[in-house]
């Protein structure tokens, strides 16, 4: 992909996993042919930056010659610890495979875009609840899957719960309907869509998002295929194999339905969900037998950073990138660190991290003090992993700003003080590669220095500006003037835009 600083280059493993001297083998060859930058994305994949069409060709010989098989086609994500962990409540790697193996018999891969996907998240301790998926499998029990289409976790459409083979092959009908959209379909551009779980004539409707109750599943609206369905409900027809989810009833008929329980919102998201993020409550595996405060442990449930407990006693290492993001030289340096600690594996996961594989309790404290010292994310509490950041000026040629090295001075300087409710992305520029969806704060660069977009993308109306090498000291003043302002019942978000504009420029001119 073309991108500010050259090419971009997107590696998925087949295995899932690089011994360590091959990943060094990799940051080497990002020396050589890219400008030495080596990324692991929100989904988990590794990307190589700074390379043009000839060293492109290089870089793809040598992953050749390292012996890296990369996985092609409708991206299917599951967690990288499929299988191995003890939290997940079903197993997704076999409902993937099926998946895989369906569209590859289908030939669906070269008639879908390059962004379609799949995912099927086992709600175990790898979050995928962020993940943007054309469908979204999410285990149930250990034999039901929930569909949902064109979304992540809080906007994907519902469609129903299946069994896994029912699952695979709506799964199917939906790539397949999207496919017939053109190499440019996703699954938010489906109003209607056939899907057989079971035999030809079997159908799956659902209706756009403007037409969906304002209410969550986790209140059981979805009800068991021998419960009477009310007004607006899914139908789930009594034929074998059949389900229809029906789009006939107006949204009147839908939010006055008698006796249709309507749920407050789920946490602070509306529309339908796949009922929030799962509460885990962590076995003594999680955290040192030492000191349960320490770095190395898991400080939140949901972190993929820190010790992480796998099945038959095993533990994961989980290191995060600072903004995804590292030069190769060090991710080289800690490779052979954790070569020196008994590592077996590193493997991409979501969130940007890094989990290492094979190491004993005391060699992971003992890495984890090492990856510190690198520089790299040791702590779920760090500041930097609640921050967007794409790499900026001069390494973008796009940039107008040095987003990184405002995210870090950000941090640094204010990341204790950060309201824990905001949610803040650094731009180069107004593309906002770094997190294409809204922010509740988002600095970006433009011809008159750094704008400040309140609850919007990168491409919104600025509130405020400042001058571009004054970014980092202004989101100091606005995060002083947030913790002045805000109400005890009012998100960070919710602040900013009740103080509006004039107040936020104000701040942003104060000395």
């Amino acid at each position: 992909m073309q991108t500010g600083d050259g090419l971009l280059v997107r590696i998925n493993p087949l295995a899932g996993e690089l011994a360590p001297n091959t990943l060094i083998g990799l940051c080497e060859s990002a020396q050589r042919h890219g400008n030495g930058i080596v990324e692991v994305t929100a989904r988990g994949s590794i990307q190589i930056r700074g390379l043009t069409a000839a060293s492109a060709c290089l870089l793809a010989e040598e992953v050749d010659s390292l012996g890296i098989a990369v996985r092609s086609g409708v991206p299917v994500d599951t967690s990288p610890l499929a299988g191995i962990d003890p939290m997940e409540i079903a197993n997704p790697a076999p409902l993937a495979a099926a998946i895989r193996l369906a569209i590859a018999e289908a030939g669906l891969a070269r008639r879908l875009g390059p962004k379609v996907s799949v995912v099927v998240d086992d709600r175990g301790q790898i979050e995928l609840g962020a993940i943007m998926g054309d469908v979204r499998l999410v285990a149930v029990d250990g034999e039901h899957w929930r569909l949902s289409a064109a979304g992540d976790e809080t906007t994907a459409r519902l469609v129903g719960e299946f069994d896994a083979g029912a699952a695979c092959v709506a799964t199917l009908g939906i790539l397949r309907a999207i496919a017939a959209l053109g190499r440019q379909g996703r699954a938010r551009d489906l109003e209607t869509v056939r899907v057989a779980t079971k035999g030809p004539e079997a159908s799956h409707s659902f209706p756009p998002p403007s037409v969906l109750p304002d209410i969550s599943p986790t209140r059981g609206e979805i009800r068991p295929a021998s419960a009477p369905a009310l007004a607006g409900e899914a139908k789930h027809e009594a034929s074998p194999g059949n389900v229809v989810l029906s789009t006939t009833d107006t949204v009147a008929e839908r939010t006055e339905a008698p006796k249709l329980p309507i749920s407050p919102l789920v946490g602070e998201m509306s529309g339908r969900t796949e009922g929030g993020a799962k509460k885990r409550n962590l076995s003594s595996d999680a955290v040192s037998a030492n000191d349960s405060n320490s770095e190395h442990s898991r400080a939140t449930d949901s972190s993929p950073i820190g010790i992480l407990p796998l099945t038959d006693g095993r533990i994961a290492l989980g290191i995060a990138l600072p903004f995804g993001s590292i030069d190769a030289a060090t991710l080289i340096d800690f490779c052979i660190a954790a070569t020196e600690h008994g590592a077996t594996g590193i493997r991409p996961a979501p969130s940007r991290t890094l989990l290492i594989m094979g190491l004993d309790r005391a060699a992971a404290v003992t890495l984890t003090a090492t990856a510190k010292t690198l520089g790299l994310v040791t702590s779920p509490t760090d500041p930097r992993i609640r921050i967007a950041a794409c790499p900026g000026a001069p390494a973008c040629a796009s940039g107008m700003i040095a987003a990184r090295d405002v995210a870090a001075e950000i941090a640094a300087d204010f990341g204790s003080g950060l309201d824990p409710t905001l949610s803040l992305h650094v731009s180069g520029c107004a593309k906002g590669c770094a997190h294409p969806g809204p922010a509740a704060l988002t600095i970006v660069g433009d011809e008159k220095g750094a704008a400040f977009v309140v609850g919007g993308t990168a491409k919104g109306l600025p509130a405020a500006y400042t001058a571009g090498y004054e970014a980092a000291r202004g989101m100091g003043r606005l995060t002083k003037l947030l913790a002045q302002a805000r109400k005890p019942d009012e998100n960070a978000a919710a602040c900013l835009a009740r103080l509006g504009a004039k107040r936020l420029a104000q701040a942003l001119a104060q000395e």
